[in-house]
């Protein structure tokens, strides 16, 4: 068990995530993001399971089957796709449903934050992007939030000019995952604001 380790990986984590949520001014998002990976559902078992070079819930659903820390972690933060899947009226089946703006750039965020603390130095400005492309999540995020990015699994050539089309809020957002941008003292007098 290694519960300093991963304490000291969630809160780096948290802290790239709110540096990222706060240059778009997501505020609250960034000063709130993934507080449940600090309850004893949560942290126990990522100290148990702490490999330190992905998420302790791979291994725990390695171990297990499934994963009672990633159960309780994406039902408890609106950031996760997951979070946003409903049962079909008519078709009877779980659906995504769509994701409001401002928790999609906070996935976005996310994204680029586990990256940056799992890789470390083997971290590049697409890591995100090429996690997404061999993840399940396009597959099962609400298709009209992915088509806005041009990253339909169809339609993801050329993904970076694809975004150039969609709104300044949201392109910004994702340029922060596609794109070179490192967090510095420059973030602090950057003050975009995301619409929501």
């Amino acid at each position: 068990m290694k519960p300093w380790q991963h304490f000291k990986t969630i809160t780096k984590h948290r802290w790239l995530v709110m540096l990222g949520c706060f240059r778009v001014g997501l505020y609250r998002q960034g000063l709130t993001h993934d507080l449940s990976k600090y309850s004893p559902t949560e942290f126990w078992t990522g100290a148990r399971y702490y490999q330190g070079n992905r998420s302790p819930n791979a291994a725990e659903r390695e171990d297990k089957g499934y994963s009672e820390a990633w159960m309780h972690h994406k039902g408890r933060n609106r950031h996760h796709y997951e979070y946003w899947t409903d049962m079909n009226r008519e078709t009877k089946c779980y659906e995504p449903v769509p994701m409001p703006r401002r928790y999609f750039v906070e996935m976005v965020m996310d994204r680029r934050a586990a990256c940056m603390t799992y890789q470390g130095k083997a971290y590049r400005d697409d890591s995100a992007l090429q996690y997404f492309e061999r993840s399940r999540e396009k597959d099962l995020t609400f298709p009209p939030r992915l088509a806005s990015l041009g990253l339909m699994p169809w339609n993801r050539v050329n993904a970076l000019e694809k975004l150039s089309g969609v709104s300044y809020p949201l392109r910004s957002a994702m340029s922060m995952i596609l794109s070179s941008v490192r967090y510095s003292s420059s973030a602090a007098t950057d003050r975009r604001r995301i619409r929501i």
